[in-house]
Order: C-alpha cells, then sequence, then structure tokens
C-alpha cells in the first residue's frame, strides 16, 4: 500500500462530494428555468443528487467488473444512512416525522429491502434484475410528483428558498446552470474512477474483501451529502426534510443505484453469501427498525439517536473483526444477536405500544 492509495480514496471522496454540490445546484435552477415546481425539483432532481455519489461508485466498480464494491456501498450507505447520519442527526437536534413518512416511504423503503434480497438470494443481480428496480424507481418517482402536486402545502417554497429557485433569472443563467450541471458530473466521474482505484488498492493491501471495503470506508464516504443535508437542514429547523432525505436517498439507493449498476454490469453482479447471511438482514433489520421509533410522538428523540449510533458502531466493529478473522469476532456477534437485539427489540415495540395506545386515546 503506497501513499497514492490514499490521496486516491480522498481526492476520490472530495471529488464526489464537491460534484454531487454542484449537480444539484445546477440541475435544480435549470429545471426551475422550465417551470418545474420547486417541490417536485426536491423530490427527484435532489434526492437524485444526493445518491449521485453512491450512483457513480457503484456504477464505475460494477461496469469494472467489482461487483462486491457495488453491492457494499449500497448496502453500507443504507446502513449508515439510518443508524449513522440519522442518529447523529438526533443527537444535533430532536428530529419530527411527518405522517406520510410513516405511512408511505418507510414502507416503501422496507418493501424495496425486501425485494432487492429477494431478486439477490439466487447469488446474483442480472440485468433483468438491475431493469426491475430501475422501472420501480420510475415508478416510484412518478407517484412522488402526481401526489406532491395534489398536496404540497408550504413545502414547495421551502424547497424554493434551500436553493435560490424564488430569484429572478439573469441573462444566460441557462447557460451557467448547463456547465454547472456538466461540471457536476464531470466530477462525479473523476471522483468515483479515484475512489474504486483507491478502494481496490486499499483492500488488496490490507488483504480484506471489496465487499468490507464497499460496506465501511466507501459507505461512510458516499454517504457525506446525506449528512450534510441532514445536519444543516436539523440546524436550521427543516427537521422534516431531514429525515426525509435519509428515507429518499435510501430508496433511490436500492432502485436506482442497484438497478443502474445491475443493466450496466458485463455479466450478472455476484452478492457473496456472507453479505446474503449477515449484511442483507442488518440492512432489512435497520429499515423496520425506523417504525417503532418514528412512530414514538413522530419524533426521534436523542437517547433513540444515541441508540442508532451505538449500533453502527458495533455493526462496524464486528465487521471488521470477522473480515480479519479475529477469535472473538463470533463471541461478539453471538452477544450482538443473543442479548443486545432482542432487548432492543423488546424496548421499540413497548415504545410503539405507548404511542398506539396514546394516539388512541387523543383520538377517542
Amino acid at each position: 500500500m503506497t501513499l497514492m492509495t490514499f490521496v486516491y480514496l480522498i481526492a476520490g471522496l472530495v471529488l464526489l462530494v464537491a460534484g454531487a454540490e454542484v449537480l444539484v445546484r445546477g440541475a435544480a435552477k435549470l429545471a426551475a428555468q422550465f417551470g418545474i415546481p420547486p417541490l417536485v425539483i426536491g423530490l427527484t432532481v435532489v434526492a437524485f443528487g444526493t445518491s449521485a455519489p453512491e450512483t457513480a461508485v457503484s456504477v464505475q466498480s460494477a461496469f469494472n467488473g467489482s461487483g462486491d464494491l457495488a453491492i457494499g456501498n449500497v448496502i453500507g450507505s443504507n446502513i449508515a444512512n439510518v443508524l449513522l447520519i440519522l442518529g447523529v442527526t438526533a443527537l444535533v437536534a430532536p428530529l419530527i416525522v411527518s405522517r406520510q413518512l410513516i405511512r408511505l416511504d418507510v414502507p416503501i423503503m422496507i418493501g424495496a429491502s425486501l425485494v432487492v434480497y429477494a431478486l439477490a438470494w439466487d447469488g446474483q443481480l442480472s440485468r433483468l434484475d438491475g431493469a426491475l428496480l430501475f422501472a420501480g424507481v420510475i415508478t416510484y418517482t412518478v407517484f412522488l410528483i402526481y401526489s406532491s402536486r395534489k398536496d404540497k402545502g408550504g413545502e414547495d417554497d421551502e424547497f424554493a428558498k434551500e436553493f435560490g429557485l424564488d430569484e429572478p433569472a439573469k441573462p444566460y443563467a441557462w447557460a451557467v446552470n448547463l456547465g454547472l450541471l456538466l461540471a457536476g458530473l464531470a466530477l462525479l466521474v473523476g471522483g468515483s474512477n479515484l475512489l474504486v482505484d483507491g478502494a481496490v488498492q486499499l483492500a488488496r493491501a490490507l488483504g480484506l474483501s471489496e465487499l468490507v471495503i464497499g460496506l465501511t470506508v466507501i459507505a461512510i464516504g458516499t454517504s457525506l451529502p446525506e449528512l450534510a443535508t441532514s445536519i444543516i437542514a436539523a440546524f436550521k429547523g427543516e427537521r422534516d426534510i431531514a429525515v426525509g432525505n435519509i428515507v429518499g436517498s435510501n430508496i433511490f439507493n436500492l432502485l436506482c443505484v442497484l438497478g443502474l449498476a445491475s443493466l450496466v454490469s458485463p455479466n450478472a453482479i455476484p452478492v457473496a453469501a456472507n453479505a446474503l447471511a449477515f449484511d442483507f438482514p442488518v440492512m432489512i433489520a435497520v429499515a423496520f427498525a425506523c417504525l417503532p421509533i418514528f412512530f414514538s410522538g413522530y419524533r426521534i428523540n436523542r437517547w433513540e439517536g444515541l441508540l442508532f449510533v451505538a449500533y453502527y458502531v458495533a455493526y462496524t466493529l464486528y465487521v471488521v473483526l470477522f473480515a480479519t478473522g479475529r477469535p472473538f469476532a463470533q463471541s461478539f456477534g453471538d452477544a450482538m444477536i443473543g442479548y443486545a437485539l432482542p432487548l432492543t427489540a423488546i424496548t421499540l415495540v413497548i415504545i410503539a405500544g405507548r404511542a398506539w395506545h396514546k394516539q388512541r386515546g387523543q383520538e377517542i
């Protein structure tokens, strides 16, 4: 392992984050000039934009034949988005959760997680699987646009203010915005190339699989836009956007990122047996864990955020211990599965039960 490995990793991450920001700004303003409502832009351009690093890295990895890196990036990003980013954001400020998120978006996230797991059960993701997933994200996006036009509330003004869409367009602004869009795409492509090359070199140097690197280093790196967006939104008091950004990103990761990666891959993307046995179930469990926590008064409290962060640390520690063949890795995993997880599950059920009884009492 050389110094250039770390240079590739750091430079790739910087280019990815910068590229996503430039892409979102340029595309959002360009879309606004064509008369597209700000909320629709927020639900489509911004959602795609925050998942752009995952898309660039997974598509590039799949195209280069590094399927494990593509799979690990998506699974790891979805786990990090909920446990790490949502947890850290809740520590900054307790988060408000909208009823629509509980009734629609979180169930869709859970459903998408289960669908991807079912498609990967045969040990691979084929082009047909990718086409089905990508059709899913198109359907989801069309539904979002349709429902947002029916009931947009005050979110339209919120998105317009956030991305400067309410400002009068200057002469030749379309050319500037188009230039930003193209520059963002170029940065994403260049950053993904560097990051994938650096990740492969790091995996080989440390004797780790590309799956482990994707689940940890790459997953955290490509989730930086979601982290920045959610924390800034929480500080500004836009706490609903902070939560919606995470859930929406996870849905796009599963349907759009994996869909595109499977479509461009020269061959079917192989899915490692240990990913099917452990990492996929963890991702699904994390998605299900959102429901009872979100039900507790439609807010995520600081102690719940701390619980999420603690579980992410435990998950990452287990992945690294297992990958490096540490003798106590199995004991650590058994302790997590046999003690910590059941205890947390009971706690979540109690929280959900109390919230349900409280809501029934208010309705009566």
